[in-house]
């Protein structure tokens, strides 16, 4: 492994070859954000940077710098420095980086030298790291070479752009399908982190396949609680459209399997005994958040559907009767509210088709 420090040039190499990280900032700072594939063994933890910041206000850096070196010795130290050096021999490709490459990184990768380890570190720290991003996606923010894939609820427009070269997942890298039941048991990633991430599928799609459009789903800007970059969204809302049609039949089972027999399975694998319950409140909750757009007497209707289907589903494992309530969702709820919205951009539409036919004209699009 070569030693020293990496010149800012290569960081997009490091992102396209899936280069592990070793991220000696503090907690805190790394739950805010942080890059996939990193690994988080602050030289400082977060009670301890904060000291360290209050002696730095009060009393200068000098003193700071004596407080961090008396917080970090003996047995704390030498724990540290080991858990440091297991990472890179476990990783020994990995590269090293603090916030902003200064004085807690440069220090680590001292102590790791007096242990007998080198280590690369990252020239700007995760700053350096972050804006190679940041101008990713102002370079990808070109609404011609992008390809939005629309259609009502349930024609699997996730699935297709999985299935695209240069497909860009938004509602799988914010782990949520970017609906009222849109919420995945586990918690999603944090808006430094989806940033992050979505930064490095961009590039990598766009570096492998640099004459193809990225293909990504008509969304909101919201993702969940996550929200796509302004200059990234608005190359979006005026890019081209393909849109999919597909039978109600066919979207019905598509969200019955992936709201109903999917989610109560995750719920179940969470949750255990009390997994049913949970998925029966995930089921409820998602439907009383668009009340008030349903109206009480279609809520109403579509509740005792529901509520009847989960005691059904309960009692003899059956979900077919789940059909009924998603059935009178779609046609009553999301099919008018989505053809709205399309119709207003019914200019962009260039393609119009069934799942397969939009996979095949968009995978020869350039």
């Amino acid at each position: 492994m070569s030693t020293g420090n990496i010149a800012s040039a290569e960081i997009r190499r490091l992102f396209l070859q899936n280069t592990p990280f070793l991220d000696v900032r503090a907690e805190i700072e790394f739950e805010k954000a942080a890059f996939p594939g990193s690994k988080n063994l602050p030289i400082l933890k977060t009670d301890e940077r904060h000291r360290v910041g209050v002696c730095y206000k009060e009393r200068g850096q000098n003193e700071a710098v004596k407080l961090g070196h008396e917080i970090v010795t003996g047995s704390i130290k030498r724990e540290r420095v080991e858990a440091w050096c297991q990472f890179m021999n476990a990783n020994p490709e990995a590269h090293l980086y603090c916030w902003r490459g200064g004085m807690r990184s440069n220090l680590t990768r001292q102590w790791m030298n007096e242990a007998g380890v080198d280590v690369p570190l990252v020239p700007g720290g995760y700053k350096a790291l972050r804006k190679v991003l940041l101008d990713e996606f102002e370079a990808a923010a070109v609404p011609s070479s992008m390809i939005i894939i629309a259609g009502n609820t349930g024609v699997a427009k996730t699935k297709l752009i999985n299935e695209c070269d240069n497909g860009i997942d938004l509602e799988g890298i914010a782990h949520h399908r970017g609906s009222s039941f849109g919420r995945h048991v586990k918690s999603g990633p944090t808006q430094g982190y989806f940033e992050n991430r979505l930064g490095i599928d961009i590039l990598k799609k766009r570096v492998m396949n640099p004459d193809k459009p990225l293909i990504l789903e008509d969304e909101g800007r919201m993702v969940g609680p996550v929200v796509i970059p302004l200059s990234f969204w608005n190359a979006m809302t005026e890019a081209r459209i393909a849109r999919v049609d597909m039978p109600l039949d066919y979207r019905v089972q598509r969200i019955l399997q992936e709201y109903v027999c999917d989610m109560l399975e995750e719920h179940i694998d969470a949750g255990g005994e009390q997994g049913f319950e949970n998925f029966h409140a995930y089921l409820t909750e998602g439907l009383l958040r668009i009340k008030k757009r349903l109206g009480g007497e279609r809520h109403s209707r579509l509740n005792g559907l529901m509520l009847s289907a989960l005691s059904e589903q309960r009692s003899t494992g059956s979900v077919t009767s789940h059909e009924a309530w998603i059935s009178g969702l779609l046609t009553d709820y999301y099919d008018p509210m989505y053809e709205y919205q399309l119709g207003k951009k019914k200019h962009r539409v260039v393609y119009t088709g069934d799942y397969s036919e939009v996979v095949q004209w968009a995978a020869a699009q350039k």
